[in-house]
């Protein structure tokens, strides 16, 4: 995309593999590490897993948690055939996947209203796409609860 104002190292491109991380509360981390990822039944863009390159952006999640029972999985993401998603109401917003996408990029700053951080988000259908490589502790959770995941 010679138009694009987005970087190479900033495009997610197909057939790739990226370092990604997932917010998630500390019991739903202990599942997903015991019995692997489930996909959301819904969300901005659909059903599937929401991952980001960008850690600041999994460190929010789940919103409305206290910080006390947020985690971030690191994880290694195959993200196959991926369907930029940079507008609005975008005609492939939630059926991407049925369009032969594997996963779905909202690019950063992109001005999307559903992502007014303006940080990148991914969503990956196939929860058997990604691998945990490390539980990332957030800087304000103790040590000791950490330990624990």
């Amino acid at each position: 995309m010679a138009d694009s104002p987005y970087s190479a190292q900033q495009q997610a491109k197909s057939d790739r593999r990226y370092t990604m991380y997932h917010g998630t509360k500390v019991q739903t981390a202990r599942s997903i590490i015991q019995s692997g990822f489930r996909q959301s039944a819904d969300g901005m863009l659909g059903p599937g897993v929401y991952v980001s390159r960008n850690q600041r952006k999994a460190e929010r999640y789940p919103l409305n948690s206290p910080i006390t029972d947020k985690v971030v999985l690191k994880l290694s993401v195959d993200c196959g055939k991926v369907k930029r998603i940079d507008t609005d109401n975008h005609p492939m917003q939630k059926s991407w996947h049925s369009n032969g996408y594997d996963t779905a990029w909202v690019p950063p700053n992109c001005g999307m209203k559903a992502v007014p951080s303006g940080l990148e988000e991914d969503c990956v259908w196939d929860p058997k796409r990604r691998k945990i490589i490390a539980v990332v502790p957030n800087m304000c959770v103790s040590h000791r609860s950490m330990s624990t995941v």
